[in-house]
């Protein structure tokens, strides 16, 4: 049929076609070719167990649908020289996005021992979820990929993500029917109305419905399309669908679909772009309907493979040892024809490659995939313009957070041209103290805008959605793909991204040790409001256990820093904002708190990550100190330095050294930790053999944790929050989980030898100011007087 006589709705003619259909069978062969082959990877020779790997690992249902999707956006690259990339969300999709980053060439290049030839192959194949080799699922080692599909929900976001600030670049996104039942996903649907059509790119949501899970049907999947469709239009989209088993219709209406969908979004943006835009713009989805585990075995053992959940996996599971399954293995490989895909020397042939993309314009190749290739140092301005002046320690009061947006506002001035800073968080910019940043850049917002809104903005690079998830999965691809930003979020409820902090650690580890892989710029955490200034919301939002749970992870990867005042929280903030390949967690108040160190003191400070504040001490330099008082967090260093007072006026003749920490990993030693102490450094900070009474931010077991190997381990005596909380004063919950002064001046005439036969009337007049707390709290509901006025005036 020539190109002029093809039925409407069809776009290719014969030799479009049976390209298009060439590539993707040879995608398929490759995808099951790496779930089974070891050996004999053109089928020159019977297929024999020997051929086959011992270990059957990795997911076929999926590959057929993210070949097909693969193969249609090489056309639509190729013939509208687009800057595309894709995310690939259905999890174990690994063997598709590998396959067709080795025919079109880009994993070759990326992996030279890999060649695209029968050598390169076997490679390719016996690499596959094999010791040594690959992952089943698209990973950092996956050319093109900045999204890790072990674990569902995120892809969606992460497109949004790339898009933002992207003006030409599509990004494509794969989602599958499960993933699709996800809550970060469910979310994520609505990052279309934050999506400036001006100076953000486009996404393209592919929902991919293959009808099953590993072993239930999907939801979405079972819906009427009518159903489907309303819902897909209430989250803004106008839905285009795809449907069908028959190969030759499925690539008609795919390649339909494809170029409608580019249209419009060509349209949107033209429009928005000449500035004639009128409301929120609806996005196109294609729904694809294909059956699961498409064009493999119909059949396995007198039960029904293709289009069901058995096809999940591995359809043929005993081939090795049953010569039934790997006959019928053998025929279903030979049924793709390689020997039309491939030449003599295993290459490709030219039909093959007829759709794919040259250059940076193959999705394997596209630059957007290693973000460090793109990023810039972000033009941070001089701290003295924002530093609090310190004229004693103690002097004065500020609010951090309100201090650092001041630094966040100047970041975002300085990269209004060049549009690749956001600050992201759930609805939280202004109660965080922050919201100096909307002089520079108000709240993104494509929706309807009321009289009553403020600092909303078409164009707006501060992104506020009650979603954590979608929040993580935003900045995750906005840093990704070359660009800088800072997740503000309330303490507790950062719990909520655990799962995916987990899954960013883990790429940034992996991408360390690939040299293809440029170093991009961490994911930064700032985590306020958090537990001991949370005393009016209640025990429901106290939680400072984001920091052991980040503290697990690879070491190389993280970073924890508490920061005490507001001068120590610029130079945190600018230290972190500055680095690459790291997930940086900042812990810092929003409420008032005493500056303790000048601007200059305080990058010493952060320098050395712990270290002895002489000023807070009674040491005399002759001799060690009795006792060390060491402190990390804002409310913990008031809680020692109030003790330090009071041990100075109650007990002027025992020698006190007051140590603050900035830098959490400090604790650890040097060689589990690259910011590590080592043992002679550590004991010249905290004196061995003398007691260490520490206060801490969070839970007392993690300090334990990170010393435990340390000579003064069991003189080490950790205060901090221990799960008690509730609707009090400030000063009532440190009381409650015994972090306050009164309690640790009692700890420490507890544990200095002979202290406590001397002092006995002094820890009983500790005693008796916590109980004296007990009553007037409840008689005045504030603080007393001799806590609520306490200031540091030595």
């Amino acid at each position: 049929m020539r190109s002029d006589q093809r039925p409407q709705n069809a776009p290719l003619d014969d030799d479009e076609l049976s390209a298009l259909d060439a590539h993707w069978r040879a995608a398929n062969y490759l995808s099951a070719g790496q779930i089974y082959l070891m050996d004999n990877p053109l089928l020159r020779k019977p297929l024999e167990p020997a051929h086959i790997k011992p270990r059957l690992l990795g997911h076929w249902g999926t590959s057929p649908g993210l070949n097909l999707v693969h193969t249609h956006l090489n056309r639509l690259i190729r013939n509208r020289d687009l800057d595309a990339l894709c995310i690939w969300g259905p999890g174990h999709g690994g063997p598709a996005v590998l396959a067709n980053a080795w025919l079109e060439g880009s994993y070759s290049e990326t992996y030279p021992n890999v060649s695209r030839d029968e050598e390169g192959m076997f490679r390719l194949f016996r690499q596959f979820s094999f010791p040594g080799g690959v992952p089943s699922h698209v990973a950092p080692e996956t050319p093109g990929s900045i999204h890790e599909g072990g674990e569902l929900g995120y892809a969606l976001s992460h497109a949004y993500g790339a898009a933002f600030d992207n003006p030409g670049l599509l990004v494509a996104c794969v989602i599958g029917d499960g993933e699709a039942e996800t809550g970060p996903l469910a979310a994520s649907w609505h990052s279309n109305k934050f999506l400036d059509p001006v100076h953000d790119g486009a996404v393209l949501p592919i929902l991919h419905l293959n009808g099953y899970k590993i072993a239930n049907p999907t939801v979405l999947a079972r819906l009427p399309e009518t159903e489907l469709d309303e819902l897909l239009r209430g989250y803004g989209h106008e839905p285009l669908h795809v449907t069908g088993d028959d190969p030759r219709q499925v690539h008609q209406a795919m390649a339909a679909a494809m170029d409608t969908a580019a249209d419009r979004i060509r349209g949107i943006q033209q429009q928005a772009r000449s500035g004639a835009a009128d409301g929120r713009p609806r996005w196109p989805v294609i729904v694809l309907r294909t059956p699961k585990g498409w064009t493999g075995p119909a059949e396995v053992d007198g039960l029904p493979v293709e289009g069901t959940w058995r096809a999940h996996q591995v359809p043929l599971p005993a081939v090795r040892e049953d010569a039934g399954h790997r006959a019928q293995l053998e025929s279903w490989l030979r049924s793709y024809r390689p020997e039309e895909l491939f030449d003599d020397d295993g290459r490709p042939r030219p039909q093959v490659l007829a759709c794919v993309p040259e250059g940076p314009r193959r999705l394997g190749a596209t630059r957007h995939a290693n973000g460090g290739l793109l990023v810039r140092d972000l033009p941070l301005p001089p701290l003295e313009r924002f530093a609090v002046p310190v004229d004693r320690p103690g002097g004065t009061r500020h609010e951090p957070t309100r201090v650092l947006g001041n630094l966040l506002q100047a970041v975002m001035a300085a990269t209004a041209d060049r549009r690749d800073f956001r600050l992201v968080g759930p609805d939280e910019t202004a109660s965080n103290r922050l919201q100096a940043v909307y002089a520079a850049s108000g709240k993104a917002w494509q929706a309807q805008v009321l009289p009553a809104d403020e600092d909303l903005d078409r164009h707006g690079r501060v992104m506020e959605i009650l979603s954590e998830h979608t929040c993580q999965g935003w900045l995750e691809g906005y840093l990704l793909t070359g660009r800088h930003g800072l997740f503000s979020c309330y303490e507790a409820f950062v719990h909520i991204v655990d799962s995916m902090v987990n899954q960013h650690i883990k790429w940034l580890r992996t991408s360390r040790a690939l040299p293809w892989r440029a170093p991009v710029a961490s994911l930064n955490y700032l985590l306020t409001s958090h537990v001991w200034r949370q005393d009016h919301n209640g025990f429901s939002h106290q939680d400072p256990g984001f920091v052991d749970h980040v503290l697990n992870k690879s070491p190389e990867v993280v970073r924890v820093y508490l920061p005490p005042d507001a001068n120590t929280l610029l130079s945190v903030a600018d230290h972190v904002l500055r680095s690459r390949d790291q997930v940086n967690v900042v812990v810092a108040g929003k409420q008032p708190c005493f500056d303790w160190l000048s601007l200059d003191e305080a990058r010493a400070h952060c320098a050395r990550g712990a270290g002895v504040w002489e000023w807070a001490g009674t040491e005399d330099g002759t001799r060690e100190p009795d006792v060390v008082l060491a402190c990390a967090g804002d409310v913990p260093t008031q809680e020692v330095l109030a003790a330090a007072d009071l041990l100075r006026r109650h007990l002027p003749h025992v020698a006190v050294r007051v140590v603050n920490v900035v830098d959490m990993t400090r604790l650890m030693p040097r060689e589990d930790h690259p910011h590590g102490m080592t043992d002679l450094e550590y004991d010249a900070l905290f004196t061995p053999g003398r007691p260490v009474v520490f206060a801490y931010h969070g839970y007392p077991w993690l300090v334990h944790r990170l010393a435990y190997r340390r000579h003064g381990h069991p003189d080490l005596h950790v205060r901090g929050y221990k799960e008690v909380g509730t609707t009090t004063t400030p000063f009532d919950m440190v009381v409650r989980n015994d972090l306050d002064r009164y309690r640790l001046v009692m700890d420490v005439i507890d544990r200095v030898p002979g202290l406590a036969a001397r002092a006995t009337g002094v820890r009983q007049a500790m005693a008796d100011a916590r109980t004296r707390h007990h009553a007037y709290i409840r008689a005045h509901g504030t603080d007393m007087p001799e806590v609520a006025d306490w200031t540091w005036d030595h």
